[in-house]
């Protein structure tokens, strides 16, 4: 045994043993997650029980971040522990998680980043099928995009809340990272860059710099982008890294995306009222009539009683009469008594306000 072998065998040792204890720990964390499970299907009352606690997840994450010593950082750790807290939630209750789809796409990787690889996950081809699967619950939750960083909300999902009753359980925002993508085998010239439309417009400088004069083609989605590519050694998609491993398609640039700090918000869709965490977001659906001043008086509330907004969007109503419909995002959870009281005012004034949740606010 050379001097190099000397040094390891203890360390190896020490892991041996680490990871015989972490075993006893998960299982023992797993045995605690059945009982939980357990006292909960055994509950009596009227409402069925919950077993997913997004405010109680986040509650976790939170404190061990807060706890972390190093040299693992916060990402890595509550990355594992959202591993950890997935596998023992399937063991009290498998669930389903539809997303706006196809797989590959980066919706699936947050719906990963928010539930883990131990939940069902069911790709849809819109979202209107996600409210839908989720209302008629034949999926427990929802997974769909609302807001990116640079091209700002994704109307459609706002338009989906006016005729659903689905409500908001937690925000996930997802770092989103463009790659350039072939197939394995592919080699020769790039005759064509095919992606979904804001893609291409979020790699416009690089794609000018790198690949230029070559064409650029719109397609329904990444992930659809990343098939074409598998099929023709001609094409390069650009995509997630989720969707390389999805395919199979090799990766010929990494983070390719003009703005580095580009992000996107997804919403998670269910049917449960969630407590607060501590740290929390609420929505509301607000309907004005068509006057002067309207916006006005369901804004003041909210500097009176000391809330911060942190969104507002402008829809039209469905009623053909130009009135409009306000969806706003505030920090805080509906149950804090400032809200409450903002919400009482702004009913006095609106002609319509619905609740879309008060949630945790992203972790990570």
């Amino acid at each position: 045994m050379n001097t190099d072998d000397d040094k390891l065998k203890p360390l190896r040792e020490r892991i041996d043993g680490i990871d015989a204890e972490l075993l006893r720990l998960l299982n023992e964390r797993a045995q605690c997650a059945l009982e939980v499970g357990e006292i909960k299907q055994g509950q009596t009352s009227a409402e069925p029980p919950v077993f997913y606690r997004p405010e109680r997840e986040a509650q976790i994450l939170t404190s061990l971040m807060q706890k972390n010593p190093g040299p693992l950082n916060d990402t890595d750790v509550a990355g594992l522990f959202r591993e950890v807290i997935s596998c023992c939630l399937n063991l009290e209750l498998p669930l389903t998680v539809a997303y706006f789809g196809p797989e590959g796409t980066y919706t699936e990787a947050a719906t990963i980043k928010q539930f883990g690889h131990f939940a069902t996950t069911k790709p849809l081809t819109s979202i209107d099928e996600v409210f839908r699967e989720v209302e008629s619950q034949a999926a427990h939750y929802g997974v769909v995009p609302v807001e990116n960083s640079t091209e700002g909300m994704v109307n459609h999902t706002l338009d989906c809340f006016m005729g659903s009753k689905v409500k908001i359980c937690a925000e996930v925002e997802l770092a989103i990272h463009h790659a350039l993508l072939r197939a394995e085998d592919a080699d020769g010239d790039i005759t064509e860059i095919r992606s979904h439309a804001q893609s291409l417009a979020q790699c416009r400088g690089w794609l000018d710099r790198n690949y230029p004069g070559i064409p650029r083609i719109a397609v329904a989605s990444n992930a659809e982008a990343a098939k074409q590519a598998l099929a023709d050694p001609g094409i390069a998609a650009i995509a997630g890294e989720i969707a390389a491993d999805r395919y199979g398609l090799r990766v010929l640039s990494a983070r390719i995306e003009d703005q580095p700090d580009n992000k996107t918000r997804f919403i998670v869709l269910g049917q449960q009222d969630v407590g607060p965490s501590g740290k929390d977001k609420s929505s509301l659906l607000v309907s004005v009539r068509n006057e002067p001043g309207a916006l006005l008086r369901v804004l003041e509330p909210f500097e009176r009683f000391g809330i911060s907004l942190t969104r507002i969007e402008t829809r039209p109503a469905r009623s053909g009469d130009w009135s409009y419909v306000f969806f706003i995002d505030f920090d805080g959870h509906q149950s804090d008594p400032q809200a409450k009281q903002v919400i009482e005012a702004i009913k006095a004034v609106a002609f319509e306000v619905r609740s879309l949740g008060s949630y945790p606010q992203s972790v990570i």
